[in-house]
């Protein structure tokens, strides 16, 4: 069955998605694991190179194949090829999912490809926006919203989530060719692209990364002001999410960025528990949008 696999692929994940995708009713939860399905699928493309030793032309050749595969899911009368590609017709056809949202997102594994680094914070955001916020874009319109303050919401809590993500990941990125720390804040710091690959932890380490978490944080802090209180209910996993990856940047800020060894993550009752209050708050009409100083 095509959503037995999406399905399956989203909880072999164990991504912090799947606890918030538990909310939603099954037609909805369904089209959610397409949208997650397709873009874990795209984004192992961009990870060929390191593991497999595949050429980046042969990378590209199988992102055009996917956007082919997504003019196929609005295109009247085309049948995708691909299952996971058959699974996000049905759920484009159920939901206004954006197409310019999917290709935004393969837009943004496409940019992975070049190994290239990122001069400032300011140059670093559009690729969050393609990888993240893009997302969000996606799961708005299956969440279901009334306030079109939603969408603003939905673009700044991706670009949250990934600023967190960079964070955790940045040694094993580093050592995969992939720098998204701003060059200018590892010069301001004193931290070079080396120091990254060889997992030195420093002070100067800490500082940069201090640095960059404040800058995640303004980011949670602008989504959840932007947050659509008439929305509460359908956006709890929106809400999830966001604070889910909350309590994964404060855990990394209590190892004080102690990120180069085991993987950091939030441990599953911690993930449920969030879960819960978000849903009950939800049904009294709020953000559970508390942030920490």
């Amino acid at each position: 069955m095509i959503a037995d696999l999406t399905a399956r692929l989203t909880r072999k994940s164990r991504s912090n998605f799947y606890y918030a995708f538990l909310t939603l009713p099954r037609p909805r939860r369904e089209a959610l694991y397409a949208v997650y399905a397709f873009c874990r699928t795209v984004d192992d493309i961009a990870d060929l190179g390191g593991e497999r030793g595949v050429d980046p032309p042969v990378q590209r050749r199988e992102l055009r194949r996917w956007r082919e595969e997504v003019a196929r899911c609005y295109a009247p009368g085309a049948v995708p090829d691909h299952p996971i590609a058959l699974r996000l017709q049905t759920a484009v056809r159920a939901y206004a999912i954006p197409r310019a949202a999917l290709e935004a997102i393969i837009d943004g594994v496409e940019m992975d490809l070049d190994r290239v680094a990122y001069e400032t914070a300011e140059e670093l955001y559009p690729y969050c926006y393609r990888v993240a916020s893009a997302v969000g874009l996606c799961c708005i319109e299956i969440f279901g919203y009334t306030d079109p303050r939603a969408r603003q919401y939905a673009i700044k809590l991706g670009q949250a989530l990934q600023l967190t993500n960079i964070i955790r990941d940045v040694g094993a990125d580093a050592r995969a060719g992939r720098v998204y720390v701003p060059q200018e804040d590892l010069r301001a710091f004193g931290v070079t692209v080396d120091d990254l690959k060889g997992a030195r932890y420093t002070e100067p380490f800490v500082r940069l990364m201090t640095h960059q978490a404040v800058r995640a944080r303004q980011f949670y802090r602008v989504a959840w002001e932007s947050f659509p209180a008439a929305d509460a209910r359908s956006l709890v996993p929106a809400e999830i999410m966001g604070r889910i990856y909350l309590a994964l940047l404060d855990e990394i800020e209590t190892r004080r960025f102690r990120v180069f060894g085991e993987r950091v993550t939030v441990p599953v009752a911690k993930k449920l528990a969030i879960a819960l209050r978000c849903w009950v708050a939800a049904r009294l009409g709020r953000a559970a949008r508390t942030l920490a100083a």
